[in-house]
Parts: structure tokens; sequence; C-alpha cells
């Protein structure tokens, strides 16, 4: 989750593929009960035989997915609304029964593994215990059935694979959960130090001045020479101030590419995204070597706070800098962010261009800062 806005943080077009093939290939051992169905010689039969089998298969991918997006979120999954899914799932699989015959109890398998990911750990292992007993049942109260091991060992065996992922899945979404609180506090401390900055420098000057001007205001009908006085000193003071915050701002505003990279490499660390940055920068104008240094700071800004990167490559040219990822990257880019803003501004006083998008091979995102020679 974002813990910017509450939200859950969006998931790349990989990791969305992945989490539907995670959920869909185990739907290949389904392939007894259908191949019992298609083979009904009574068509009713071997329709609603393939009818639940595809039902069923639909409903537990879709209910692993509604689990894993909220598992990536770190919200609790419903307990009354995962008993209910689980016992629905039960029901289509049991539903089959009549074109499966006793294949239908390979359904089993899937709801104890469902309910391992779904449900309280108790509650879990008494559903598991209670599919891993249902062959044997079926055995004893139907004529004709004999008691499927092969299904046994598949409720216990996928039920312990479905632990591990979970408990996986859980540690993932916590680790990001804590990544993302470390940049917050990082962005949150900045914020703190120019504040304090700011108020250590104007916070004295601003006082003294007020109290200046508001005695001026008193004496300037009374004694005009005093009053001028004190306008006098309010004026030094206010020009005193202003040079104060022009120097401090200053300090914030130098900026110079090796200085960046060296930031660029403890805020991905920070973040837990692993940098590929250029071992030996090449000899640059001061003032390209500055704008550079502004692109990387913008790029690596936007890489921890948004793009959701496993990895961070930085690539710097003569006439150009590269800042690229493997992230999702955003579905349009966005150019109205005030940074995007300032370093175009910047760019376009050194005749150079900026250019935001997907990296060619579609996935992840760049930033670029070219010259002109260079697009040309």
């Amino acid at each position: 989750m974002d813990l910017s806005t509450g939200q859950p943080w969006p998931v790349n077009r990989h990791w969305r593929f992945t989490g539907w093939l995670l959920a869909a290939v185990w739907l290949f051992f389904l392939n007894v009960p259908l191949a019992t169905a298609l083979r009904q010689p009574e068509s009713w039969r071997r329709i609603l035989g393939v009818a639940a089998l595809v039902v069923f298969s639909i409903g537990y991918v879709l209910l692993f997915q509604w689990a894993r997006r909220r598992r990536q979120a770190l919200l609790p999954i419903p307990a009354g609304r995962a008993r209910v899914a689980l016992t629905l799932l039960f029901a289509v699989g049991l539903a089959s029964l009549p074109g499966t015959g006793g294949d239908w109890l390979a359904t089993v398998v899937y709801v104890a593994a469902a309910a391992v990911f779904l449900l309280p750990r108790w509650e879990a292992l008494a559903t598991v215990l209670l599919c891993a007993v249902t062959p044997v049942l079926a055995s004893w109260l139907v004529p004709g059935w004999e008691a499927e091991r092969g299904i046994v060992f598949a409720v216990l065996l996928a039920s312990f694979a479905m632990f591990g992922f979970s408990q996986l899945a859980q540690r993932n979404s916590e680790l990001r959960a804590a990544q993302q609180e470390i940049g917050r506090l990082a962005v949150a401390e900045e914020r703190a130090r120019a504040a304090r900055d700011l108020h250590d420098i104007l916070g004295h000057s601003l006082t003294v001045v007020a109290i200046k001007a508001e005695l001026a205001g008193r004496l300037i009908e009374v004694d005009r020479d005093r009053a001028a006085a004190e306008i006098a000193e309010v004026e030094a003071l206010a020009r005193a101030a202003l040079a104060d915050v022009r120097q401090t701002v200053g300090a914030y505003r130098e900026v110079s590419l090796g200085a960046e990279l060296a930031g660029a490499r403890s805020a991905l660390a920070a973040a837990g995204i692993a940098a590929d940055l250029p071992v030996e920068l090449p000899e640059l104008p001061e003032e390209r070597d500055r704008l550079f240094g502004w692109a990387v700071r913008e790029g690596v800004t936007n890489v921890v706070r948004h793009s959701g990167a496993r990895c961070c490559v930085i690539r710097v040219h003569p006439d150009r800098v590269e800042i690229s990822d493997d992230g999702r990257g955003p579905s349009t880019p966005d150019a109205s962010g005030h940074g995007l803003v300032g370093l175009r501004e910047r760019a376009r006083r050194l005749d150079a261009v900026v250019t935001v998008g997907r990296r060619p091979t579609g996935d992840g995102f760049l930033l670029r800062v070219h010259t002109q020679e260079a697009a040309r």
C-alpha cells in the first residue's frame, strides 16, 4: 500500500501476468475429471460435468487473485467472505459429480489450498484435514468407490506449498511497505531540515523587523527623525535577511553530477532498488554537469517514489544522461510535475531537450536529457 495515499500499489504487467499464471497453472490437474466428463455417454452428464469444472476453475482463479491483491496491499481478508467463497467453491466442485464420478474429489485439493491462503491458521488447518479425510469417507459411504490415497497426499502437499507461498507473499508486502516508509521518512526529514534552516535564518530577523516597524509607526507622529532611523534599520535588517535566504537557497541549488550520483546510490539502496551506475564520468562543461545532476536527482526521485522498480540504470555520455528503471512506469508520461517543469526550464537555457516515456523494450520508464547535437 502507498503510505502517502492509503491506496494499494499498482502492479506492473509482468507481476500481474505472473499472478494469473500462478493461479491458473495448477488447473492442469483437473484434466482427469475433465476427461471423465467428456467420456460420459449421456449428454446431460457430459455438459454438467464440463460446465461445473469450468465454473470451478474460473472461481478458483478469481478467488486466488482477489486474496493475492489484498495481501499485496496489506489488507485483511474478510473471514466471513472467505468462508462463503470456499463453501461455494466446494459446492461447485461437488456439482460436477454426475459427470465426473469419483474423480470430482480432485477439486478438494484446490479447496484446501485456497483455505490456506484465505482463512486464519486454525480454520485453514481444520479445512485441510476435512479435505484430506473426504476421499476416505467417500469410499466408505459410496459403494464401488475406492479410497483415493493420491488425493489425500495431493491435499497435504498442495496445502503445504500454499502455506509457503502465502508466507512469502506476506513478507514481500511487508518489505515493500517498509521501503515506502523509508522513502516517506527521508522526504519528511529533508522538508524538516529545510524548515529548520529557514526558521533559523528568518525567525530572529523578522521578529526584530516587526518590532522596529511597530515602533516606527508609533514614533512617526512624535519623533520623525527617530522613526526614520528605525525605518532605516528595518530596511537594513530586511536586506540582510534576504541575503541570508539567497545564500541558503544557493546552497540547496548547488548541484553536481558526481554528488547526485553518490546521493542516488544511497537513495536507491535505502529503497531496496538495485543501482547500475557509471564507474567513470566524461569531462563535462560546468553548466552541463549541473544540468545532468538535476536530471539524475529528478529521475531517481521518481524511481524511488513512484516506479515500483527493482533496478535503476543511469548512463552518462558527453551529450546526454539517461535514467531508466524496470518498474511499471506511467501509462502516459506526466509532464506537469513541478520537478519535470523545472528540469525543462534548466534544459532550455542550455539548448537541451528533456524526453520522458517508456523504455524502448516497453517495460519501465526512461528519463533522458540530451543536447541538440545529440538529437541531431
